[in-house]
């Protein structure tokens, strides 16, 4: 079978193309051989040189390779402004996320900062155990702040305007004491509501462990990240 090389084959199509055409010419500008034959070397001519100039010119090349560059730079343009805003809406969106969850766990002495140095006004120290003075209630003390840190809405309702002054003292958590049957896991108190026990080793909650490693007889030993937290405890 011979091998047909390109030039060949643009030959051949446009021999190909020049029949339809000649038919074409036939029905528009009537039947003269001579003048059909005129209109259809124009018609390759013309035809030719279009071809040329779309598809063989370096400068139509040029030209299709900046009008894709310039759309892909449009694209890209637009995908990284679209990346910049979705990065700019989930940060600002978890950073308030976070900022919520910090100022929540800062509340009733879970804050993580650290009580260093310790002031001198602050009487109990972690670990103690305490009883209630009014509801007699006992448990053991897991955390301390200078003053009431609570939302605004609970020390509302905890200290109604006689008891303002409440808030400005220092406020410890509190692990009830299971065996006690209180109803509550867990206090926020004022300083003057509670006072310490010595000598009672026994308090029974499920949190025990994961503040405290034992007991000293006087004391129970804080874990680790909580003497962290309270050093001076």
């Amino acid at each position: 079978m011979p091998h047909i090389n390109a030039a060949a084959a643009l030959q051949i199509c446009v021999l190909l193309s020049a029949l339809p055409a000649q038919y074409f010419i036939s029905q528009w500008y009537g039947t003269d051989s001579v003048q059909r034959i005129q209109i259809t070397e124009r018609l390759i001519i013309a035809s030719w040189s279009s071809f040329t100039k779309s598809y063989l010119s370096l400068d139509a090349w040029a030209d299709r390779l900046k009008l894709w560059l310039s759309k892909t730079r449009t694209c890209l343009n637009v995908g990284l402004l679209i990346l910049h805003f979705r990065n700019w809406y989930y940060g600002e969106k978890r950073t308030k996320i976070d900022d919520n969850e910090a100022e929540t766990h800062s509340y009733f002495a879970e804050s993580s900062h650290v009580r260093s140095p310790k002031p001198e006004y602050i009487q109990f120290s972690v670990g103690q155990v305490i009883v209630h003075k009014r509801f007699g209630y006992s448990g053991v003390i897991v955390g301390w702040d200078v003053k009431a840190k609570a939302p605004e809405e609970w020390l509302r309702h905890r200290y109604p305007p006689a008891k303002q002054d409440l808030k400005d003292t220092p406020h410890y958590r509190i692990l009830i004491n299971k065996a006690n049957e209180f109803g509550k896991s867990t206090a926020y108190i004022a300083e003057e509501e509670i006072t310490i026990i010595m000598g009672l080793e026994v308090v029974h909650h499920p949190d025990m462990k994961a503040y405290f490693s034992g007991y000293d007889g006087s004391k129970y030993i804080m874990q680790p990240w909580l003497k962290k937290i309270y050093p001076h405890d």
